[in-house]
């Protein structure tokens, strides 16, 4: 059975249940979930709403990202699934989960899938502040 689970880029309201679901795995000693959520500030600006638009090369990015993680850990299921269109405050953006053996190599694992994710998966993001300005903020950071 392939260790990659569920990798997703929606336009609909994330579910973590559906996430830690897809990584359930009797072989894991140890599972990990990370659930990125629009705060109301960021360096300092307090934020309304924010907006998420992926490149069409995103998806296959995406499970670029997914193959190197399970290849340098050695993990028994991972899942990432991120959304776009219009999120507001306290909204779930981004939730990842992996299952290892351990809980270390769970730990290190989900740790590289999400940094690699907003590193390397073309997602940007707009944020609307309460001043009626917004900013973009690329992806691949």
């Amino acid at each position: 059975m392939d260790v990659i689970r569920l990798l997703d880029i929606r336009d609909s309201t994330l579910s973590v249940d559906e996430v830690l679901a897809a990584v359930g795995d009797h072989a894991a000693g140890g599972t990990t979930v990370f659930v990125g959520t629009v705060r109301e500030e960021d360096h300092g600006r307090p934020v309304t709403s924010l907006s998420y638009s992926a490149h069409p090369s995103a998806p296959g990015e995406l499970r670029r990202v997914a193959e190197k993680v399970a290849a340098d850990f050695p993990v028994t299921a991972l899942a990432a699934v991120h959304r776009v269109g219009d999120l507001r405050l306290g909204d779930v953006a981004v939730v990842v989960a992996v299952a290892a053996p351990h809980r270390g190599e769970a730990f290190e694992a989900s740790r590289r899938l999400i940094d690699d994710l907003k590193s390397q998966v073309p997602i940007w993001k707009n944020q609307f502040f309460t001043d009626g300005s917004s900013e973009w903020v690329g992806a691949c950071d």
